[in-house]
């Protein structure tokens, strides 16, 4: 079945976002599970699962109800918020302003603090099921905004679930197969991608809902999805042209001698 560019802007936006997120989970499961209780850090994954799973499917066909202009407004204005936050945090990076997300750091601090949280109970771990069901379930929150704005505004939920599955799926198949972060994974990247897929799309769809009729109709997408990567690139190299002439040292002028004067005999 072949998807058309919305369809298939809505399956890869879910996927990348939520690659992004299931790696920054999986870095918090990871420390709890190799530190303290397995069973009881992939019983906290399996309850946020089930919580998220029940929000989507609850959430989804009620948003589908809503009139299309109405819909599309809410949807649009909410991506296009969202969206600029993940740009922006990737648009810092990329010029250095702000420090790259490090997932080994992470796994370090998340370990310390499990150590620090006293002997593991025998068969239970409280500590291990509370700390990987609230990593799982708040960087499931951003996931499930992405799944229910993208699927509902497009009548596509099952669709971004899929992709939203998909990409845990894999995430969790490498993470089972290297027992380690996936510190090598392209995170800022993929986030600045996803900012330019959801800015693009909530751009789109805020204009279609408040009465604009854009040329060629879904193939505008086509124009504005590379122009906003084009102008968030150029933004990137301005900032970065900022801050190497702000750290070039300031050369002093050259002093001219001044001219001997001479006494009047």
């Amino acid at each position: 079945m072949s998807l058309s560019g919305p369809e298939l802007g809505l399956a890869v936006s879910v996927f990348l976002a939520c690659t992004v997120e299931a790696v920054e989970a999986l870095t918090i499961v990871l420390a709890v599970g190799t530190t303290r209780s397995w069973s009881s850090a992939l019983s906290g994954v399996g309850a946020a699962a089930l919580a998220l799973a029940a929000v989507v499917a609850a959430l989804g066909p009620a948003l589908t109800t809503l009139p299309i202009g109405v819909l599309r407004v809410i949807v649009g204005g909410l991506l296009l918020v969202f969206g600029l936050r993940w740009l922006r945090k990737a648009i810092l990076r990329a010029a250095g302003l702000k420090a790259l997300h490090d997932e080994r750091e992470t796994f370090r601090e998340e370990v310390e603090a499990a150590r620090a949280a006293g002997a593991r109970h025998p068969g239970w771990d409280g500590y291990s099921f509370t700390i990987a069901f609230k990593g799982v379930l708040l960087e499931g929150v951003e996931v499930v905004f992405i799944v229910l704005t993208f699927g509902a505004n497009q009548h596509r939920v099952g669709l971004a679930a899929v992709a939203a599955a998909v990409a845990v799926a894999l995430v969790a198949a490498l993470g089972v197969a290297v027992r380690a972060p996936l510190a090598r994974v392209p995170e800022n990247a993929m986030k600045f991608a996803v900012g330019v897929m959801l800015s693009s799309f909530g751009m789109f769809w805020l204009a279609e809902g408040v009465g604009v009729s854009w040329p060629g109709g879904d193939a505008a997408l086509l124009v504005i999805v590379p122009g906003v990567a084009l102008i968030s690139l150029a933004i990137v190299g301005a900032l970065r042209r900022n801050i190497a002439v702000a750290s070039e040292p300031l050369v002093p002028e050259s002093v001219e001698p001044e001219p001997a004067v001479t006494e009047p005999t």
